[in-house]
């Protein structure tokens, strides 16, 4: 059985349409550096709006780095429990 694949992100279509000509191995590797650094920029500037909303402080970034903040795991439930 084949899976289903969903359609194309809009930017899959648009890297599609700008590199349909054959690119030089180099060229990939630049082309995924510099969407790397483009997406990383984007979820600094993201990171950054939400510090200055929330007006934090380099204490706070100190806090945190030392807070447990994860979710607890919970165990599913198994048939012998029910």
């Amino acid at each position: 059985m084949k899976a289903v694949q969903p359609p194309l992100s809009n930017l899959q279509i648009e890297l599609l349409k700008v590199f349909s000509r054959n690119v030089s191995d180099e060229d990939i590797l630049e082309i995924r550096r510099l969407l790397t650094r483009y997406f990383a920029d984007k979820a600094i500037e993201a990171a950054n709006k939400v510090w200055d909303e929330k007006g934090w402080t380099d204490e706070d970034a100190e806090r945190m780095l030392h807070t447990h903040m994860r979710t607890p795991y919970q165990q599913p439930i198994s048939k012998t429990q029910h």
